[in-house]
């Protein structure tokens, strides 16, 4: 699209409400994304933090924690390090239900399970900080599970923070690649027509008879399981509607009289497709692009909690319902609800941006 029509169909945007709300909440989810282990309470990679004493708790649940610092000496993790793949911790933590400091020991009460406890002496020599506090000093402290934890003792809420970017990854993955296949297929589709035509919908019916989740289970199980192997899979299988619509886009715009002048001028049909018909069909794909953005969403969420997907300890929504799910129908539901509305929510926004995105490109209308 020219600059003019990218700023009336930003014009059109702004003055459509449920589009500002889809592209507030994909914007939020951006930066939550690249800042999430900044964010997040649990900031060790894959938010993988386990304590196995407090798992399944309801969210809300506070508990006092005894930090010790690691037998293994753990190197300072860099700003740039930290910010995409988090920062090991550098401490364990003991969850006790309280404590006593004496002269030459530290004695709690260790949590094991709801009202059972076991009393343990530390000596101060095991509770001092590695990096230089004073003599014999310990540390306690209070975390708080906003959403909970999960049955390894993990924070719901950090999982759920660095998820997005499982989330949007796999579908911005999924666009890249649908928008490479679709746009140069159906162009080519498009533009010759005749045998070429044939031989590329013969191939898009094809793909299309094949029900989408068995398509992307056959993909997965060539390349494997795994974070990139699900994305390129999910992507791979979503082409097919792009196709068709810019070969039906393609069939009009050929017949123009600025394509019929730049044949007659001796263009290439390569310059001919690329700068002057594509560039004037991918209104329709952008709202095409959004669609398959949500529906990535939901596939790859599907594919983690059926286990074919983004394999543990990567933190995916859907293979955190997978791993809760079970609570739903017991006394913490919204350890399963709560990957869930996030799904929900990040689907909804990209829906609303490509109805705004459809109401804004009808001109006619």
């Amino acid at each position: 699209m020219t600059t003019a029509t990218t700023r009336t169909t930003w014009r059109r945007l702004k003055k459509n409400k449920g589009a500002l709300i889809g592209i507030t909440i994909i914007v939020l989810a951006i930066m939550i994304a690249v800042f999430a282990y900044l964010l997040a309470p649990d900031g060790s990679p894959n938010a993988n933090r386990m304590i196995v004493e407090i798992g399944g708790q309801q969210p809300g649940y506070s508990r006092l924690f005894l930090q010790l610092p690691r037998e293994k000496k753990i190197k300072p993790t860099p700003f740039f390090e930290r910010l995409f793949y988090g920062a090991e911790d550098k401490y364990q933590y003991i969850p006790i239900q309280s404590y006593q400091a004496t002269k030459d020991s530290l004695i709690i009460q260790k949590y094991i399970d709801e009202g059972i406890y076991e009393r343990v002496a530390l000596p101060l020599s095991q509770t001092r900080w590695q990096e230089g506090s004073a003599s014999g000093a310990f540390k306690v402290t209070t975390k708080k599970f906003r959403l909970g934890s999960d049955k390894y003792g993990r924070d719901i809420l950090s999982r759920l923070l660095v998820g997005v970017r499982v989330s949007l990854g796999v579908g911005l993955v999924t666009v890249l690649i649908s928008l490479s296949i679709g746009v140069m297929l159906g162009a080519l589709a498009g533009y010759f027509r005749g045998r070429t035509d044939d031989a590329i919908m013969w191939f898009i019916n094809v793909i299309w008879s094949i029900p989408t989740l068995l398509l992307v289970f056959a993909i997965t199980l060539v390349l494997g399981k795994g974070f990139w192997q699900v994305f390129v899979a999910i992507g791979l299988t979503m082409w097919v509607s792009v196709a068709r619509i810019i070969r039906g886009q393609v069939l009009s715009v050929r017949e123009l009289e600025y394509v019929e002048a730049a044949k007659a001028l001796g263009f290439s049909h390569t310059r001919i497709i690329l700068r002057h018909v594509l560039p004037n069909v991918m209104g329709p794909v952008m709202v095409v692009a959004a669609s398959n953005f949500a529906s990535a969403i939901v596939i790859e969420a599907g594919l983690s909690f059926l286990g074919v997907g983004v394999q543990p300890p990567q933190p995916s929504w859907g293979l955190m319902i997978k791993e809760n799910y079970n609570f739903i129908i017991t006394h913490n539901p919204m350890l399963a609800l709560a990957p869930g509305f996030a799904i929900m929510l990040l689907v909804l926004a990209f829906n609303m941006l490509g109805n705004g995105l459809r109401d804004a490109l009808q001109v006619k209308e």
